[in-house]
């Protein structure tokens, strides 16, 4: 959205986009708990697990996450950008995040740098590096595997890093199964992200709306109405929305009301339902 689009609504920035401030995300009162029972984790080391549907705001919950993480003393947050990754790439991006110079082919010798840096970290400080894995259900079976052996040492009593993994319901189902019962039950902290009812997405939009600088950009009954239509889904309901301040802007209408949203969101009668309406008659 450009800034005479933005300007039009006295808009900071479009609300609806993934690229929103990471202060403008709603945080729920979960979410909120959540965030600190990881911090506590840090502290220790171990597993914290985020699930959900797709569009849910799993990706959202690890920007609040990582955020709220940055602020601590002595804490080093790496996100894994490539979970897909194979066990030599896996080991490259390690060594990226934490700065360690790693020799991929050398799983052996990349393993026991990483474990040397890491221990003479937690040695000197309180806390621990965090790692953050989204989509993590698309990990290959070997990195999650290596990631488990990778995060302890001295026969699993001493506890190297903090790990969260993120991935929807494939990922929940890889860590029911027997190859995984030994990292699932690792997990200390779990968020699991259900469906959004109606009026929680309605201060989801709200809250974007009033961070954005237009809190009445929406007419309350347009706010309750796409609530309802996204079926629980934040993504959804923010794609939903954009479309509507598109259209908006195109028309340079002064609020997105009623009538607009007939217009966008309004499904058009095909030549079935419009024939099956005239045998009604």
């Amino acid at each position: 959205m450009n800034n005479k689009m933005l300007a039009l609504y006295g808009l900071k920035w479009n609300p609806f986009t993934p690229n929103v401030p990471t202060e403008a995300l709603h945080v729920t009162t979960r979410l909120e708990s959540f965030c600190w029972r990881v911090q506590q984790l840090a502290g220790d080391g171990g597993f914290a697990l985020v699930t959900g549907a797709p569009g849910c705001g799993k990706s959202a919950a690890l920007r609040i996450l990582s955020a709220s993480l940055a602020t601590q003393r002595d804490v080093t947050v790496g996100v894994i950008t490539r979970p897909q990754a194979n066990i030599a790439d896996f080991y490259r991006e390690m060594g990226e995040l934490f700065g360690v110079e790693l020799r991929p082919h050398n799983r052996y010798g990349g393993a026991k740098t990483l474990r040397q840096r890491w221990q003479a970290h937690i040695q000197s400080t309180l806390s621990r590096p965090v790692l953050v894995v989204d989509e993590a259900q698309e990990m290959q079976s070997t990195v999650l595997a290596e990631l488990r052996l990778l995060a302890s040492a001295d026969l699993d009593s001493h506890i190297l890093l903090t790990t969260v993994l993120a991935g929807d319901g494939r990922l929940a189902e890889r860590l029911r199964s027997d190859e995984f019962l030994p990292l699932a039950s690792r997990m200390r902290v779990r968020l699991p992200i259900e469906r959004t009812p109606p009026q929680d997405l309605q201060d989801h939009l709200r809250h974007a709306l009033q961070k954005a600088g237009a809190p009445t950009l929406m007419t309350p009954e347009v706010i309750a109405t796409i609530c309802d239509h996204a079926q629980g889904n934040l993504r959804a309901l923010m794609i939903m929305a954009g479309e509507l301040l598109e259209t908006a802007a195109q028309r340079e209408a002064h609020q997105i009301d009623e009538t607009l949203f007939f217009d966008v969101c309004a499904v058009p009668a095909t030549g079935e339902t419009k024939a099956a309406i005239r045998r009604r008659r």
